[in-house]
């Protein structure tokens, strides 16, 4: 994986939110940006990471920061996932792939034997400027939503 750097400026992205709005990057300035790419939706390891941050939503409001997951899920599959799990945040689809390929976690991927590609599990937190300021890449599905958290209070 080639992941940006720490400082730089996080790259810009636009896409497709769960109810099919357009939401850029660049627009969240002035608010901390906390977003997690994760493989798939419905699945146990991301309902499990999903559901966390849910429960800890006001933590992060408190915070002044945003949270965005995204994947390479379609809208329509990512409102299914809001309304099964009562996700109080929005989800981002990135179908082509590219900006998992822009923060560097779209790679080889190996499971059960084979290797395929696919997007790698992180977190890239980005300050009110728009800059990198952390990434988490070893990310543990049942403690993200706590570790989110202590990165963003010792920032």
């Amino acid at each position: 994986m080639n992941l940006p750097a720490i400082g730089d400026n996080a790259p810009d992205f636009t896409t497709l939110n769960q109810r099919e709005e357009r939401v850029s990057l660049s627009d969240l300035r002035g608010k901390t940006v906390v977003l997690y790419f994760y493989p798939k939706a419905m699945t146990p390891g991301c309902t499990t990471q999903a559901c966390g941050i849910r429960d800890t939503q006001s933590e992060f409001e408190q915070r002044n920061a945003v949270v965005l997951g995204i994947s390479p899920d379609a809208p329509a599959r990512l409102q299914k996932f809001i309304d099964k799990q009562q996700l109080n945040f929005d989800l981002l689809s990135d179908e082509d792939h590219q900006i998992a390929e822009l923060y560097g976690v779209w790679a080889l991927k190996k499971f059960m034997g084979k290797e395929f590609m696919g997007v790698h599990r992180l977190t890239f937190i980005i300050d009110a400027d728009g800059k990198l300021a952390h990434i988490i890449e070893k990310v543990k599905t049942k403690t993200h939503h706590d570790d989110v958290l202590a990165v963003l209070d010792s920032l």
